[in-house]
């Protein structure tokens, strides 16, 4: 018995020396970092768990995914063990809307793994995001616009879904109008002619659960609409009537100007200006000159005489032409009385 004391006191020493050769190899191992930015992204009811990437400065990543629900508190793998993505869709198992989701995701650097990071828990039904539905087809008449859709997503058992459709008249007005209605194809009545209106569609899906969805709304949509028959009818009409009034004053104007013609003419025809040697002839008749003028030939060859006074009146002199291009002179003395 007493040999034994000093045989266990030896196995608490060698423990000890191991414990202290150990824990600085443990304090050497590398922290890896867990993953941030753990979401659970849903869009009409496509789930799918996205997370940051793991920066490491060497070797690769890799991460592990597992979920429980509600009902089984127990987590359990998804298909998303060691994966290289940054995303896990989810499995088969999980498509139920109303069942509660907590999932969780961790990072794994071969025998390293980082801490797991879980979600809020997650209920498709109540967090999915509803996308707008597909407008198939837009006709549009005289005062109302016809419209089928597509709802966003596939129905189940108990939905109730129910489009909101805002219109408004013109694209830049903000005096909105909403109507409701639970079918695929629907009108929006009582419009005005000729008048450019827009809409915009989003669903509303009601089930067993006491809070709505309400999904996101189209991009907006503008048509005008066209001229009813009788107001077609109307413009023909109206159209005919001006053109009959047009073409009869033509046919007036046209009579008038041939009816009073030679008035016109006399209003638009220039003044007559008399020449200014007929006018001082018209003044003073016995003016001489106006017979020789009216015998002028301007082919006939003749001569021209030009007489001035030279000096002091006793002698004129002159040159005189002879209808050739020869030039002479002349000079003569003359008795001043």
């Amino acid at each position: 018995m007493p040999c034994l004391v000093p045989l266990f006191s030896l196995l608490l020493l060698l423990l000890f020396l191991l414990g202290s050769v150990r824990a600085p190899g443990a304090e050497s191992l590398p922290h890896l970092p867990a993953p941030k930015d753990v979401v659970v992204y849903s869009y009409n009811f496509h789930s799918l768990l996205r997370w940051s990437p793991v920066k490491v400065d060497r070797g690769l990543v890799l991460y592990t995914v597992h979920f429980k629900t509600g009902a089984f508190k127990k987590w359990d793998e998804m298909n998303c063990t060691r994966i290289t993505q940054t995303e896990c869709a989810f499995s088969m198992s999980l498509k139920e809307r109303r069942w509660t989701v907590v999932l969780r995701v961790r990072a794994e650097l071969g025998q390293v793994t980082s801490n797991w990071v879980e979600t809020d828990p997650f209920v498709a039904e109540r967090n999915t995001t509803i996308g707008p539905p597909k407008v198939n087809s837009v006709n549009v008449s005289s005062n109302s616009v016809l419209i089928s859709v597509t709802p966003p997503f596939r129905s189940e058992a108990g939905d109730v879904l129910e489009y909101h459709v805002s219109y408004w008249e013109n694209a830049t007005s903000t005096a909105k109008k909403e109507t409701k209605t639970s079918n695929t194809l629907f009108k929006i009545e009582n419009l005005k002619e000729l008048t450019l209106y827009c809409f915009s569609i989003r669903v509303e899906l009601s089930t067993y659960s006491d809070v709505p969805l309400l999904g996101l709304q189209t991009v907006p949509e503008c048509h005008r609409t066209t001229v009813s028959e009788a107001t077609r009818d109307r413009y023909i009409i109206l159209t005919f009537l001006l053109v009959l009034a047009l073409v009869i004053l033509v046919i007036v104007g046209l009579f008038l100007l041939w009816k009073h013609h030679k008035t016109l003419k006399y209003w638009f025809q220039p003044p007559l200006e008399i020449p200014s040697h007929f006018e001082e002839y018209l003044k003073d008749p016995s003016t001489p000159g106006l017979d020789a003028l009216g015998n002028y030939v301007e082919d006939d060859p003749h001569d021209s005489l030009s007489v001035v006074f030279c000096g002091d009146g006793s002698q004129a002199c002159g040159s005189s032409s002879d209808g050739q291009g020869h030039t002479r002179s002349i000079s003569s003395e003359t008795e001043v009385t």
